[in-house]
């Protein structure tokens, strides 16, 4: 198969539906997204808590739904989708080659943008010692399994590593019935935001050891145990403070990289530190005529971010088509929600991407907050705090479907709602995004309803 395009998006995450949108509307003609999954929307898919969209949508939206927003946004403008499509490769003149379906496609491009996210660091980059048996996995690929595939990687959890996807998983996991043992972060400060400190390991008492790491691993065929030992200031482990902590599973939060194999194929140059596509202020790299944005680039630390860039090296790339002037991308910005240890009596506010860290003093009177919906959200959270629970169901024909509950339930109650939930099955009549799932099932006044599509 053949096919000319005006514009070629590699990869249908949340930046490539972006520049996919961003093109069209710039003026480009025919736009086409190559996705290798069987659905666009990226890591947003298994992503089921909630957080996304703060600054792009101006709503807390789970992972599904910002991907299904993304997506119709997309589909609107005017883009083609194609899904199961693997590009294999990318030339100098921007002829890229796919394995699809239907076969190979080659698909000349006036331009292309190099969307292809980022993979995570394994056990072979961080140099483990130790057997090699099963019960290993990184905390995507657990996610992975657990989210979109129902399957529970394992009863007793070590995690290493303490960025937002580490801590997620340590939730995740409770809620779903293992003990996660502890998390373990070489650094003197965890890496994931406080209110993922807060609500992922506090909430439910899950150890947090600063400056520790594994540094052997025992079992054969599965995973026995792991050896954690503390660090000094050079990050090396202390001779005599290795202790053994018996566990299934372990799970690896310990970075990510840009993925740019594609990209590298074609000339496009590397950064040789972060494996990121160096590109310039209008997102072109050193090949005319592709352009990067979002995490094959640099990894950023929200997929509203992503999207921003998406868009605008999308608009770009319609315009080196048409022959006009590119212009530079929205000023590189970062993640204003505090990192680190929650302070003891602050309160990070979680309702807007300016994260107001409030304080409540001893006369009554709130300190910190930039709106009146941060001193609320405090007093909340300093008398009867609550979560919105998110997990899955299955549909009568056994297929997964993210749900949620429509507004916060006590956070001492989070365990025994998904006790209450394991039972259940969607009904036929809960289709889309917002349709009820089940009507107040923890007798709460709060009901769970669709947050994606099977």
């Amino acid at each position: 198969m053949e096919r000319n395009c005006d514009v070629v998006i590699v990869g249908g995450g949340p930046g490539g539906l972006a520049a996919a949108k961003g093109a069209r509307e710039a003026g480009a003609d025919s736009v086409l997204v190559l996705e290798r999954e069987d659905k666009v929307g990226g890591i947003l898919n298994q992503c089921l808590h909630d957080g996304f969209g703060l600054v792009h949508y101006r709503a807390a939206l789970t992972g599904p739904e910002y991907a299904r927003r993304a997506r119709l946004e997309a589909q609107e403008a005017g883009a083609a989708l194609l899904t199961g499509a693997m590009v294999t490769g990318l030339a100098p003149d921007r002829t890229l080659t796919a394995v699809t379906r239907r076969g190979l496609l080659t698909c000349r491009a006036g331009a292309v943008v190099l969307a292809t996210g980022c993979r995570e660091r394994t056990r072979g980059a961080i140099a483990i010692p130790g057997t090699r048996p099963a019960g290993i996995y990184t905390a995507g690929a657990a996610q992975n399994l657990m989210n979109t595939k129902n399957l529970m990687v394992g009863r007793r959890v070590v995690i290493l590593g303490s960025g937002d996807i580490g801590l997620i998983m340590a939730r995740r996991l409770t809620l779903e019935g293992a003990t996660v043992l502890c998390v373990a972060e070489m650094n003197a400060v965890p890496g994931g935001l406080e209110r993922n400190v807060s609500q992922c390991l506090y909430d439910f008492g899950i150890p947090l050891h600063l400056r520790h790491t594994v540094t052997a691993i025992f079992g054969r065929k599965r995973l026995e145990g792991v050896e954690l030992s503390r660090l000094d200031d050079c990050g090396q482990p202390i001779p005599g403070t290795q202790r053994r902590v018996d566990c299934d599973t372990l799970l690896l939060s310990v970075g990510l990289i840009p993925e740019n194999e594609v990209g590298a194929q074609g000339g496009v140059r590397l950064d040789p530190v972060t494996n990121g596509a160096l590109t310039d202020a209008c997102l072109q790299t050193n090949v005319p005529g592709v352009f990067s944005c979002g995490n094959s680039r640099r990894v950023m630390d929200l997929a509203d971010f992503v999207t921003r860039q998406g868009q605008a090296a999308g608009a770009n790339a319609a315009r080196f088509v048409r022959g006009l002037a590119l212009e530079p991308m929205p000023p590189e910005t970062s993640n204003a929600m505090a990192k680190g240890l929650p302070q003891p009596g602050v309160t990070t506010c979680v309702l807007c991407p300016k994260g107001c860290r409030v304080t409540l003093l001893p006369g009554g009177e709130a300190k910190g907050n930039g709106c009146p919906k941060g001193e609320e959200y405090a007093r909340q959270e300093a008398v009867a705090p609550k979560r919105v629970l998110t997990t899955t169901l299955k549909d009568p024909n056994g297929r997964l479907v993210p749900v949620k509950t429509a507004a916060g339930v006590p956070k001492e109650k989070l365990l025994w709602c998904m006790e209450r939930l394991r039972p259940l099955q969607l009904p036929e009549t809960a289709r889309l995004p917002g349709d009820v799932a089940a009507k107040d099932p923890f007798g709460l006044g709060v009901d769970l309803v669709v947050s994606g599509e099977a």
